[in-house]
């Protein structure tokens, strides 16, 4: 094993990849300053300040909803103000500007207003005074600029525009216009009330979304990504194509923590995508493997992404219901790659890792295997029934305590604060996404813009529910080429998840995981792909070239939705746990179809007709239905027999002497 490590860096460092570089050029997130000396004692101690505030406030009471969101969305100002540059030519300053500072002190103001003044204002009946209205106007403002430096143009420009269409859509003729609404009006609408800024999407920040990231945060302190690498070593490390069966494994297990594609793509494909190019693999494909497979940690329970915490609360479901119906989706996206990469290797005859290069099992459970029990207790909680601040709080605790059992994974004190401080940075970029899409959340519900291009999209799709949910596909993907998952899932489900379930009669839950799902997947699809643009990164591959053939492994998880909507027990919905274990079965088999199909190979290269009677058997797997069922394992059956006896011949011909024909 050491000299797998060994060899493995003096491939990196031939590589001589920057992942800091590569991200601060692919993910606006990672574009900020890192200070020396008394600026970063400052940074620490206010991330560590928000993380304490979060986490005692989460342990013995939550303060009004206006006041616990006013209070977050104050820490999260100042620290982007104070962490992210106004622009590149300033990022390399060791100190803040006046510009900087400005901003700090403009930004912090307005929540902190609020906090103070909301009891005055709910008295008052919500009657607001001049001050008010300036003071919610700079908060406005300021939270665009926050926006811009830590997300970047798209979503801010997403939101701006919204805002210009609540402030002069009166002028736009037809179904589109809207009545007037005064600046007063608007500034109200979007910071005094949960209608707006601090609508659900903060609220949720300010809860649960904060503590899962710490809990994340917590978890890497303790050495926890050294042992999902190496557990995934042992597994899968001596199978055909193994190194990117590792990858697949390691990401799977990284994102439950995480729930970042982009994160999970530079930190483990930095070990996973070199490892992957040493024994074989093709760098395009070695790439796109690690961008897969980091994808799916935003729908791999138990902590999915950020948005699967405000889809519980669009549905007023318990999270443990979102995540339960997120296992069977998860399970077909990884096993989806999982058989691609197989038969991959298969094709172009790559071998797995030594015995010698791969750790023991035993060995690394027993030295390491105590990390996972916080996992363990935390899905436990969850699906107990307790509330998520609860278990993500008790999750906190118990990894740090549980950290202690061996030496070589003690946080420590000293781990700890930098958990607590990285806790607090991981929560920026999320905190002011679900901020600033407020107002657009805002101007849809002053506006009923949500109204109007729902009846478009009604009026596109018609009575075609398949068509309806092409449009939605369609809409998701486009979104999440410049918006972030969380927020692309938030406006697309304000506005398309309705129609699914009003007219079409789709169970909400299944609705709002179709939306979930295609903003995932953006982070795959081209022109804009971060995720598969950061593993290229490490791979000294072509972006495009990896965000294609990202597509092309993932193309069964483009199909999955479908297969929950026309099959909602596929979610866990219902009783009947043989029809859920039937539905599951041949989605399986159709996974494996479909994959079969993409790769042109199953014991052997498929030919034409092989080939077109495995998407068949895909679709008709899909179609839920007892014939289509049938239909569909008769089909994969036949090409099966055939496959098996054209490799025996073909076999029986070489072992003979005999080029095949």
């Amino acid at each position: 094993m050491q000299e797998t490590k060994k060899e493995l860096q003096t491939t990196t460092e031939h590589d001589s990849v920057d992942i800091d570089k590569l991200l601060e050029k692919v993910d606006h997130e990672s574009r900020f300053r890192k200070y020396v000396g008394p600026m970063a004692v400052v940074i620490t101690v206010i991330a560590i300040a928000m993380s304490v505030f979060q986490l005692y406030t989460a342990g013995f009471g939550l303060l009004e909803s206006m006041k616990q969101r006013s209070a977050h969305l104050f820490f999260l100002t100042v620290l982007v103000f104070l962490l992210y540059p106004s622009s590149r030519k300033t990022s390399k300053r060791k100190l803040p500007t006046l510009l900087d500072f400005f901003f700090v002190v403009l930004g912090a103001i307005p929540p902190l207003y609020l906090f103070f003044r909301i009891d005055q204002i709910n008295l008052g009946g919500g009657l607001l005074d001049d001050i008010d209205y300036i003071v919610g106007g700079i908060g406005i403002v300021v939270l665009f600029e926050a926006a811009r430096r830590v997300l970047g143009a798209g979503l801010t420009t997403i939101a701006f525009a919204f805002l210009l269409y609540s402030l002069f859509g009166h002028y736009i003729p037809g179904t589109f216009g809207h009545r007037e609404f005064s600046l007063e009006r608007i500034i109200e609408h979007m910071y005094f009330t949960p209608e707006g800024i601090f609508g659900i999407p903060l609220g949720v920040s300010s809860t649960y979304i904060f503590l899962f990231i710490l809990f994340g945060a917590v978890l890497s302190g303790t050495k926890m990504t050294q042992f999902i690498n190496d557990f995934a070593l042992s597994l899968a490390g001596r199978t055909p194509g193994g190194p990117a069966k590792v990858a697949v494994i390691a990401s799977g297990f990284m994102g439950m923590i995480t729930g970042s594609s982009v994160a999970n793509a530079a930190s483990i494909g930095s070990f996973t995508i070199p490892l992957m190019k040493k024994y074989g693999y093709r760098p395009h494909f070695a790439g796109a493997v690690e961008a897969v497979a980091s994808t799916g940690g935003q729908i791999m329970p138990p902590i999915m992404g950020a948005a699967a915490f405000i889809m519980a609360e669009f549905l007023s479901i318990p999270y443990s219901r979102v995540m339960m119906a997120a296992i069977i989706p998860a399970f077909f996206y990884y096993l989806a790659c999982w058989v691609i990469i197989h038969l991959e290797a298969k094709k172009n005859g790559l071998k797995g890792l030594s015995e010698a290069e791969v750790p023991n099992l035993k060995n690394v459970v027993n030295e390491s295997g105590h990390l996972i029990i916080p996992v363990v207790i935390l899905v436990w909680l969850l699906v107990s029934g307790v509330t998520p601040l609860y278990a993500a709080v008790w999750g906190i605790v118990s990894a740090v305590v549980i950290s202690f059992f061996r030496k070589h994974t003690a946080i420590g004190f000293k781990g700890l604060l930098q958990a607590l401080e990285a806790g607090a940075r991981g929560a920026l970029a999320v905190g002011i996404a679900c901020a600033i899409v407020g107002i657009v959340i805002g101007s849809i519900s002053l506006s009923s813009l949500g109204l109007i291009v729902g009846n478009s999209i009604i009026e596109l799709g018609g009575s075609s529910l398949f068509l309806t949910m092409f449009l939605t596909m369609i809409t998701c993907l486009v979104m999440g080429m410049g918006v972030p998952t969380t927020p692309m899932y938030i406006i697309v489900a304000t506005v398309a998840a309705p129609i699914l379930t009003s007219n079409f009669h789709v169970l909400p839950i299944a609705a709002h995981m179709f939306v979930f799902y295609y903003g995932a997947l953006a982070e795959i699809t081209p022109p804009v792909a971060l995720a598969a643009f950061t593993a290229a990164g490490i791979a000294r591959a072509k972006p495009f070239n990896v965000a294609v053939t990202a597509c092309r492994l993932a193309l069964a998880g483009f199909v999955i939705p479908y297969f929950y909507v026309y099959s909602p027990v596929l979610l866990l919905e219902g009783n009947n746990y043989v029809e859920i274990a039937w539905a599951t079965l041949t989605a399986t088999l159709g996974i494996i179809s479909l994959s079969i199909a993409v790769q042109n190979w199953m014991y052997h290269k498929t030919n034409i007709i092989q080939r077109v009677a495995m998407v068949a058997a895909a679709v008709l797997l899909i179609i839920p239905g007892l014939k289509t069922d049938i239909a569909g394992l008769v089909l994969f059956g036949l090409v099966l027999v055939w496959q098996k006896m054209s490799a025996k011949s073909q076999h029986n011909t070489i072992e003979a002497g005999k080029l095949p024909i």
